[in-house]
């Protein structure tokens, strides 16, 4: 049994609050907005590729909003991250969701944030943007794609929150994600080809498939999904997902200074899946992971399974900024 925490982490049942510490909360992710501090900052009207692709300025057909109460709390329909597909859910233009209105910017303009970079948005913005949560009840007509989706949400926002924002190229520090030995993955990467196909729940096992097909983790395509194990280890992976994804995704659940940004040169979709040890500074209630300090940390982990590490650098890249919000009247 699993449910979705923020933006539609999965997370097993078993030790929730755990994995919820660990991930810190922030799911939902910045291909487009890939830095937290500035050196450099220039206004770009420059538009993403993907609102090319998706169409340009769309509207729900009727919408709801309602400021969320203490104790109560409206799940997602469909994981509000940055990937291009639903997942597991159909959805047919009907978008369910009660968060604080940071993550439903997150979601409308396709970002994935690391809480240096969450912090340094907000920074000149009123509390109750990250606060207040708001339930949205949303229905589009026909059956629009999660990017169209996302459009919506952006003409949503700017309507009844008078969300006003634009793009400036910041040049800050980051952490760098890159190959550790030129042109190899490790074990747990690999080509989403090698893997089992998205739309076959269990498939003969394809001929050099690393994967078992009666224990596949994730189950479904094109989410992030984090479980603890019986070892106080934890468990993170997906399937079908970029490079730039896994990066900005490592940068939540490694709790690392800075956001992480891809530099391995990899193109195409990629499985992987990731197990270590928390350490004994990362925020993990003892109640739920105690931290084994003869387990794997992180970094090696990082290492030996995935073939990657880490380095210092700096980048410029679009980061999204707020000009102006207000709370809006509910209906």
């Amino acid at each position: 049994m699993k449910m979705k925490l923020r933006n539609g982490l999965l997370v097993s049942t078993c030790g929730v609050a755990g994995i919820a510490a660990l991930v810190g909360l922030s799911l939902a992710g910045a291909v487009q907005a890939q830095t937290a501090t500035s050196t450099l900052s220039i206004k770009s009207p420059k538009v993403p590729e993907w609102q090319k692709v998706a169409g340009g300025k769309r509207s729900f057909e009727v919408a709801s909003i309602k400021q969320g109460k203490p104790g109560t709390f409206t799940p997602p329909n469909f994981a509000l991250d940055n990937s291009d597909s639903f997942g597991g859910a159909s959805p047919h233009g009907h978008f369910v969701a009660e968060f604080p209105l940071e993550t439903h910017i997150e979601f409308a303009y396709k970002l994935w944030l690391s809480r240096e970079q969450m912090d340094t948005m907000l920074a000149h913005l009123p509390k109750w943007v990250s606060t207040d949560s708001y339930a949205i009840n949303a229905q589009a007509e026909g059956n629009p794609t999660k990017d169209q989706m996302r459009l919506m949400m952006q003409s949503l926002l700017a309507d009844r929150f008078k969300l006003a924002v634009h793009f400036e190229a910041k040049k800050g520090p980051v952490l760098a994600l890159v190959l550790d030995k030129p042109g190899k993955t490790g074990p747990k990467l690999y080509p989403h080809s090698r893997g089992l196909p998205c739309d076959v729940s269990k498939p003969p096992q394809p001929p050099g498939s690393p994967t078992n097909p009666s224990d596949v983790f994730p189950p479904v395509c094109d989410e992030f999904q984090a479980i603890p194990k019986p070892n106080h280890s934890i468990l993170i992976g997906s399937r079908n997902v970029t490079m730039a994804q896994i990066a900005a995704f490592l940068g939540e659940v490694g709790h690392l200074a800075h956001a992480v940004v891809d530099q391995t040169g990899l193109g195409g979709r990629f499985d992987f899946t990731l197990e270590w040890t928390p350490e004994s500074n990362n925020p993990v209630p003892a109640q739920e992971v105690q931290p084994d300090t003869q387990g794997t940390t992180f970094h090696e982990a990082l290492q030996d399974q995935l073939g990657l590490k880490l380095k210092s650098a700096k980048v410029s890249m679009d980061t999204l900024v707020i000009d102006h919000v207000e709370k809006p009247s509910e209906n």
